[in-house]
């Protein structure tokens, strides 16, 4: 049987095939549908959300432990959150497989940095698998759970934006049956104090030994001869690019990239006059052929920045003289699209509390969600953004340098407080910090598509779940002031502020209406705008609500008067709050005479 699949839809076939019985994740672009399609489609395989990556790590750990197979998957930032545990878990080992999944975003489609996981393997000294197509996908997930058992290690799946998103034919395989192996104790391999770590960190080195010889042999590092001088050495997407733009080269494709097989790479450099290293991001291949002695060039061609395409190879493979003018014609440059500038939905119910922080003037410590787009113009109102559940500590950080009255505001989204707010809040509780935290709840984890988390009340695969109630939390954790308001009443949101910042202790702010894009609309009837009454005076364009349009129509000035799609309106209601003339009215009440 073929079907047409994502590389993250055949990673999520790979797993049943491999007979896994668990998977975890924190969703993350660009890894989320990964896990979703586990748990639409093989509902055999237990799969969860849990509060961040580092948790889901430590649970899949408890799984493999257990003698069952186990999947973790997250984006290349989430790693970070799980390093901890994973850099342990080279050392112990596994019992059931384990793989983790580690989704790279070149170019920072939805991501705050573009940094290169394959370091991540070295660094952790497990072996890594890169697969250039969805077919490899799926396979390669079949072969890292055996290898994983083979090798008793955690095996780690490189992924890439465009690897995950884009789609290839592939054939499945019959899936094995689950491993149902039972927990038997192990001191010395799975708990790591100081006496039988020294021991596993030599198991290590010798693990790495042998994997360097299975390197060698593995399929997934193959020589493809068309007997040219040159030879490119290439893995993962920049492989697919490097073939579109140069396909009579000779090619050493890596697939199990770490470690790398040195003896075929050695066989290759020295029977070619020229060798070519096409990556993106990191010199991680390059880095390490010529530290080993071997001449090779490649980033000198196709920088260090972004992700590649076919023609940027094109372009790196004519300045380094091995292609003409004519080749590179012959690839497409890509295509200049229309700009289309980040912003918040037609009624976001973060725009409204950004308003009152931009009205305040006050400085804001942001967060990585949706609501990082309250940084863009027209609403201005976020100072910083550094990694999930960093708002909270950089308040205080800010607060206690800064000298002002009013303290400092950090801004958070429900699901990233439970991936790692909660701490920050807990700092400036016991610290006695003069902070205000707004919690923007809109009752998912809303920028990677409304997945579940635990204030929603139902888990990844759809069973009914324990709410956590933001106030009580709060509460529980020390702070005294808390207080919820609507997200769609402008005056509520400027007063909550003002008057909590003008505590001189921790304060919490809730939000309390859900994301736009949620199945039920907040309101059926769209607002629209008198004309007649309409001054030309642009408050609500500063609103930044998409579905507010200059109209033909100008004022005295010669200033555009404001028309409002129907289309896109949701009757969120906060451009008629901020309308002075109140010539926005729903549509049920404008009656054109």
């Amino acid at each position: 049987m073929k079907e047409l699949l994502s590389g993250n839809e055949a990673v999520a076939r790979g797993v049943y095939e491999a007979g896994v019985s668990l998977a975890a994740a924190y969703p993350g672009t660009p890894s989320t549908e990964i896990l979703e399609t586990l748990a639409a489609r093989y509902r055999t395989i237990y799969s969860q959300w849990s509060p961040n990556e580092k948790v889901a790590y430590e649970v899949a750990i408890g799984a493999s432990i257990g003698g069952t197979r186990a999947l973790v998957a997250m984006k290349h930032v989430g790693l970070n959150v799980a390093a901890d545990p994973f850099m342990t878990h080279s050392y112990t080992g596994v019992d059931g497989g384990l793989v983790v999944v580690s989704a790279d975003d070149p170019e920072m489609h939805s991501s705050q940095n573009e940094q290169d996981n394959r370091i991540f393997a070295r660094f952790a000294q497990v072996p890594m698998l890169e697969p250039a197509d969805s077919q490899e996908s799926k396979d390669m997930v079949r072969v890292a759970f055996d290898i994983s058992e083979q090798f008793d290690t955690p095996v780690m799946l490189r992924m890439t934006t465009r690897i995950s998103h884009s789609k290839g034919i592939v054939e499945f395989g019959d899936p094995v049956e689950p491993r149902r192996g039972k927990f038997v104790k192990n001191p010395a391999k799975y708990v790591m104090i100081p006496g039988h770590a020294r021991g596993r960190h030599k198991a290590v080195r010798e693990r790495l030994e042998k994997l360097k010889e299975f390197s060698e042999n593995s399929p997934f590092n193959k020589v493809e001869s068309n007997g040219s001088s040159v030879g490119i050495i290439s893995g993962g997407v920049a492989y697919q690019y490097a073939k579109e733009a140069a396909p009579d080269f000779d090619y050493l494709k890596l697939g199990l990239s770490y470690p790398l097989p040195m003896k075929k790479i050695a066989e290759f450099v020295i029977s070619h006059d020229r060798v070519i290293v096409i990556e993106e991001l990191e010199p991680f291949y390059e880095d390490q052929i010529r530290a080993a002695g071997y001449d090779v060039e490649g980033k000198k061609f196709f920088g260090y920045c972004g992700e590649l395409s076919p023609y940027r190879v094109a372009q790196g493979l004519k300045e380094a003289g091995v292609i003409g003018s004519h080749a590179l014609a012959e690839i497409p440059p890509e295509e200049q699209m229309f700009p289309r500038p980040p912003v918040l939905c037609p009624g976001c119910p973060h725009r409204g509390m950004f308003m009152a922080l931009k009205k305040l003037r006050l400085a804001v410590t942001g967060d990585i969600g949706c609501y990082t787009l309250g940084t863009l113009s027209p609403l201005n109102a976020l100072d910083t953004c550094i990694c999930m559940g960093a708002s909270i500590g950089n308040a205080i950080g800010m607060e206690r340098v800064d000298g002002s009255e009013k303290g400092s505001v950090a801004v958070i989204g429900d699901s990233t407080f439970f991936h790692s707010g909660i701490t920050g809040l807990l700092d400036a509780v016991y610290n006695k910090s003069n902070v205000t935290v707004i919690i923007l709840n809109n009752q998912a984890t809303a920028m990677t598509g409304g997945q579940q988390h635990p204030a929603t009340g139902t888990t990844l695969m759809g069973e009914e779940a324990g709410k956590v109630d933001f106030p009580t939390l709060c509460r529980a954790l020390g702070v005294k002031h808390v207080r919820e308001v609507d997200a769609y009443n402008f005056q509520e949101c400027l007063d909550a502020v003002r008057e909590e910042t003008a505590r001189p202790e921790p304060s919490v702010v809730i939000t309390n209406r859900p994301c736009v894009l949620m199945p039920e609309r907040i309101m059926d009837e769209p607002y629209v705008v008198d004309l007649e009454l309409c001054n030309g005076c642009s408050l609500c364009f500063r609103i930044g609500c998409p579905a507010i349009l200059a109209s033909s129509e100008t004022n005295k000035r010669g200033n555009p008067k404001a028309v409002i799609d129907p289309t896109l309106c949701t009757g969120c209601s906060l451009c008629a709050q901020v309308c002075k003339p109140e010539a926005i009215v729903l549509k049920s009440q404008f009656v054109k005479v």
